[in-house]
């Protein structure tokens, strides 16, 4: 039976982040703004694949790479440092703060899990007025291998001294919450991006459609 986390960390790109505003920033370098669905998916895939041939994904590397190929190749590389450097300006969501409030004010450690560098991570936190509710920030940069590798919330589990079933993630994505499971945390699933969770993975511990209904539930766990 799942028991209430000491810890909870989020997922920060399409969790608390709306990634949204960098299709303008694609189409002021003279790309169309339907670029960004599939540079988005380029780049997770890309990342993945690289942690399961065994070798580090450095966040704004893969993304520059996978930036240009999507393209075809036809922007400079000052314009692709223009998309990429969007990631620190992008707004949270609107069930973002509330959320981590709940959860720091019940008492439970908060943190992000992210794929995001631990600078643009920490700047994203201090500008969007949520590093006042985070604990915690801990990437794949320093973890050595992307979501949703086991290892990942394992050294989540690890790095912040609490046994891995006490831990909990809270994402978007149901494959992100089926990693965390299949590590042994806790999972809780928002179903704002993809609805319904699938028959695929391993289902979430608490699920919601916003992020301070997967609090709750999360918060309610015995």
């Amino acid at each position: 039976m799942a028991v209430r986390p000491n810890v909870v960390l989020f997922d920060v790109l399409e969790t608390l982040i709306d990634l949204d505003p960098l299709a303008a920033r694609l189409e002021e370098v003279g790309q169309p703004a339907t670029t960004l669905q599939p540079w988005f998916l380029r780049f997770q895939r890309d990342a993945m694949a690289l942690t399961l041939a065994g070798d580090a994904a450095p966040f704004e590397a893969v993304a520059r790479e996978s930036l240009r190929t999507e393209t075809k190749h036809t922007l400079n590389e000052r314009d692709i440092g223009y998309v990429v450097d969007g990631f620190s300006t992008l707004p949270t969501f609107d069930d973002a703060a509330p959320a981590l409030k709940k959860i720091s004010e019940a008492g439970v450690s908060v943190g992000c899990l992210t794929v995001n560098s631990p600078e643009r991570t920490r700047r994203f936190l201090e500008g969007a007025g949520l590093s006042r509710f985070v604990d915690h920030v801990v990437t794949a940069h320093e973890a050595g291998v992307w979501k949703p590798h086991p290892d990942i919330y394992r050294f989540a589990a690890k790095h912040l001294d609490t046994p891995i079933e006490r831990l909990a993630l809270v994402a978007v994505h149901a494959w992100d919450c089926h990693g965390a499971k299949r590590a042994g945390a806790l999972a809780g699933w928002c179903s704002r991006l993809e609805y319904k969770p699938g028959d695929v993975f391993l289902p979430a511990d608490v699920m919601g459609d916003s992020l301070v209904e997967v609090a709750d539930g999360l918060m309610s766990l015995h």
